[in-house]
C-alpha cells in the first residue's frame, strides 16, 4: 500500500493532489454530487455515470494497492486504516448502486417491470444484504459466520412473530414466478371475486373490480384459492346468451334470424365464428342460446348489452314475440299467440313504426309522423348488392326493415369495416341533410328490406315547420360527437361540422329562410 499516513499539514499542494484519499475522496463527492443532484431525473445517464464512477473508482483504489475485498495489513497506522476502510465502504456501496441498476435494466427490457417487482426486489435485498456483509467481514474484520450462527435464534424468533406476511411474502414469489396472471388479466376466484390485477406486492394482489372499486387480496390467500384466468392463454372472451321467443316460426327459421343477430354486431369477434344452437322446444317457446367470442373480458358487457338490443330489433321485425321466463310458464297459462299472419288488433304500419325507431325524427308530431311515414318507399337488396357506393351523395334518407347491412371504407388498397345495420339503423344522412357524400360503401349481408324517406317529403315538412331543421341537425353533431354514426353529417374528411354550419347547410338544400 502506498505511504499516505503522512500529516497534511507537511504536504506540499502537489503531493497532497496524489495523495490516494485525497483522490478518492475528491471522487467520491463528485460522483455523489452528479449521480444524486445533477442527474437524478436521467436514470439512464445516471446509471452510465455510476459504471464509469465505479470502473475509475475500482481503478484508483488497485493502483494505490488498495484492495476493498481484503483486509488491511495489521501495521497499518490506525488513521490510515481509516481511510482505508472509507475507501472500502463507498467502493462496495457504489457495486451495490451499479448491480441493483442493471437488475432495474434488465427488468424494464422485459417489458414486465411490475410483473417483474417482487422478483427486483428480492434481488436488490440481496445485494445489499451481501454488501453489508462485505463490509462487515473486509472492513471491520467481524466473524461473518459466527454472527450468522448467531442471528439465527433471533431470525428464528422473527420468523415465528411475522409467520402470516412471510406466507404472504413467498405465496407472492410463487404466484409471480409461476405466472398464473399478469398485471391487466381478468381473474375470477371461486368466492365470486373478480377484477382486473393492477398491482402485485410483496404482501398482497391488487384487484380493479367491475364497480371500479379496489379489492386487496392477500397473496397467501389468493395461492390456496381456485382460480380463474378470464385473460389467458389469450385476450378474447367466451360469452353465451339465452333466448326464449314464442314458435310462432319453425324452430329453423327463428335459429337463421338468431346467426343474423349476430351477424349485425359491431362488438363480438367475426372468428371463431358465432353459433346458435336450439336447446329446447315446447308450446310456449324455442329456447336457443347464442355463443361468441369478444376481444376483451372488459368489453363483455357492452357486447351483450348490444346483442340483447339486435334481438329486440330483429325479432321484433320480424313478426316474432319473446317468450316469457320458464317459471312464469310454468305458473300463469299462456293461450296460443296468433300468427304473424294473422289479423292483429289495429298495428301501427310497418313505415310509420319505423319513423317512430329513427332517432332524427323524434321530435316530430304524430301528424308529422304519419305524413311521412305515407311518402315512405319500400325497396329490396339481395345479399350482396351494394346498396350505396362509397362517396355516392343520396337524396333520401334509407331505414333498413329486415336484413343486415355492412358499411366499409376503401383505403389504400385495403377495405376497412366502418358498423353494421340492422333493423332501425339508417344511412343517407349526410347526401340529404348535409350534401356530403357517403363515407363508405353500404353492402348487403343478407337479403336486406329498406324504406325510403324522399328529399321531397323532407323538404315539405320543414318548409311547414323551420324547426325541424335546427332539431335534426342538434341529433346528427351528437351522433358525430360520440361516433355512433359511420355516414352522418361529416364534410367528406371525417370530421363532424358544427350545429350552426349543419343547420346552414340543411336551409340551403331545402330552401329554407335563414335566420
Amino acid at each position: 500500500m502506498a505511504a499516505g499516513g503522512q500529516i497534511v499539514g507537511d504536504l506540499t499542494f502537489s503531493e497532497l493532489a496524489r495523495d490516494p484519499f485525497v483522490q478518492t475522496g475528491l471522487l467520491a463527492v463528485v460522483g455523489a454530487l452528479v449521480t444524486r443532484i445533477l442527474l437524478r431525473r436521467y436514470p439512464a445517464q445516471r446509471l452510465v455515470f455510476q459504471l464509469a464512477f465505479f470502473a475509475a473508482l475500482t481503478w484508483l483504489l488497485y493502483r494505490h494497492d488498495i484492495v476493498p475485498y481484503e483486509l488491511a495489513p495489521e501495521t497499518t497506522p490506525t488513521y490510515e486504516r481509516a481511510f482505508v476502510a472509507l475507501a472500502k465502504i463507498i467502493w462496495w456501496i457504489n457495486a451495490a448502486w451499479v448491480l441493483t441498476g442493471f437488475t432495474r435494466v434488465f427488468l424494464i427490457f422485459e417489458r414486465q417491470p411490475r410483473e417483474g417487482r417482487l422478483i427486483q426486489d428480492l434481488v436488490v435485498a440481496v445485494i445489499y444484504l451481501g454488501a453489508t456483509l462485505s463490509v462487515v467481514a473486509y472492513v471491520f474484520n467481524a466473524p461473518v459466520g459466527t454472527l450468522i450462527a448467531t442471528s439465527g435464534v433471533f431470525a428464528i424468533i422473527l420468523g415465528l412473530a411475522l409467520q402470516s406476511t412471510l406466507a404472504d411474502v413467498f405465496s407472492g414469489i410463487a404466484l409471480n414466478v409461476s405466472r398464473v396472471y399478469e398485471v391487466g388479466d381478468w381473474i375470477v376466484l371461486s368466492d365470486g371475486t373478480e377484477g382486473r390485477v393492477i398491482e402485485t406486492t410483496w404482501r398482497s394482489t391488487h384487484l380493479l373490480n367491475a364497480s371500479n372499486d379496489l379489492v386487496v387480496l392477500p397473496n397467501s390467500s389468493l395461492a390456496k384459492a381456485q382460480l380463474t384466468n378470464l385473460s389467458s392463454p389469450n385476450r378474447s372472451h367466451g360469452v353465451k346468451l339465452r333466448v326464449r321467443v314464442v314458435p310462432t316460426m319453425t324452430p329453423s327459421t327463428i335459429s337463421e334470424l338468431m346467426r343474423t343477430v349476430l351477424l349485425s354486431s359491431n362488438s363480438i369477434m367475426a372468428t371463431p365464428t358465432p353459433s346458435v344452437d336450439i336447446k329446447s322446444l315446447d308450446a310456449q317457446a324455442v329456447e336457443l342460446e347464442l355463443s361468441f367470442r369478444v376481444k376483451d373480458f372488459a368489453t363483455a358487457a357492452a357486447a351483450k348489452h348490444e346483442v340483447f338490443d339486435l334481438i329486440y330489433r330483429h325479432t321484433r321485425a320480424a313478426g316474432l314475440v319473446l317468450a316469457q321466463p320458464k317459471e312464469a310458464a310454468a305458473s300463469v297459462v299462456i293461450s296460443q299467440p296468433q300468427h304473424p299472419g294473422a289479423a292483429a288488433p289495429t298495428p301501427r304500419a310497418t313505415a310509420l313504426r319505423l319513423v317512430d325507431a329513427v332517432p332524427l325524427f323524434a321530435s316530430l308530431t304524430e301528424e308529422e309522423k304519419a305524413a311521412l311515414a305515407d311518402t315512405m318507399t319500400r325497396k329490396t337488396w339481395r345479399k350482396g348488392e351494394v346498396l350505396a357506393a362509397q362517396g355516392s351523395k343520396l337524396n333520401s334518407l334509407i331505414v333498413i326493415r329486415t336484413g343486415v347491412a355492412v358499411v366499409s371504407r376503401h383505403e389504400a388498397d385495403t377495405e376497412i369495416e366502418l358498423s353494421r345495420l340492422a333493423p332501425g339503423d339508417y344511412f343517407g344522412e349526410g347526401g340529404l341533410f348535409a350534401g356530403t357524400g357517403e363515407m363508405g360503401t353500404v353492402r348487403a349481408l343478407t337479403f336486406v328490406v329498406a324504406y325510403e324517406v324522399g328529399q321531397a317529403a323532407m323538404a315539405k315538412l320543414m318548409h311547414d315547420r323551420p324547426g325541424i331543421a335546427e332539431e335534426i341537425s342538434l341529433t346528427l353533431t351528437r351522433r358525430a360527437k360520440l361516433g355512433t354514426s359511420g355516414q352522418a353529417g361529416t364534410d367528406g374528411t371525417g370530421t363532424p361540422p358544427s350545429l350552426s354550419a349543419l343547420v346552414a347547410r340543411m336551409r340551403q338544400l331545402f330552401g329554407l329562410p335563414h335566420g
